[in-house]
């Protein structure tokens, strides 16, 4: 299974979370990581709505690096 980690979940990440539950077949394994997981939940149900497909959500400060790295290694 390919990982893909994305970090942020602002407009940016929104559009790019999308672009790749459209390609699934190739993205299959989506990790949305923000400090904000309300924003992570809003694109995780809209990917789930549109396309069918679970992502999975981080709740992550990515100035925490030892934080960071948990979860690169956890996926």
């Amino acid at each position: 299974m390919q990982s893909v980690l994305v970090i942020g979940a602002g407009g940016v990440s929104h559009v790019t979370v999308h672009k790749m539950a459209s390609l699934s077949k190739v993205f299959s394994n989506i990790i949305l990581a923000s400090r904000t997981i309300d924003k992570c939940s809003k694109i995780k149900k809209s990917v789930k709505d549109r396309y069918n497909i679970d992502i999975t959500i981080v709740e992550l400060d990515a100035d925490n690096i030892n934080e960071t790295v948990s979860i690169i290694n956890n996926f």
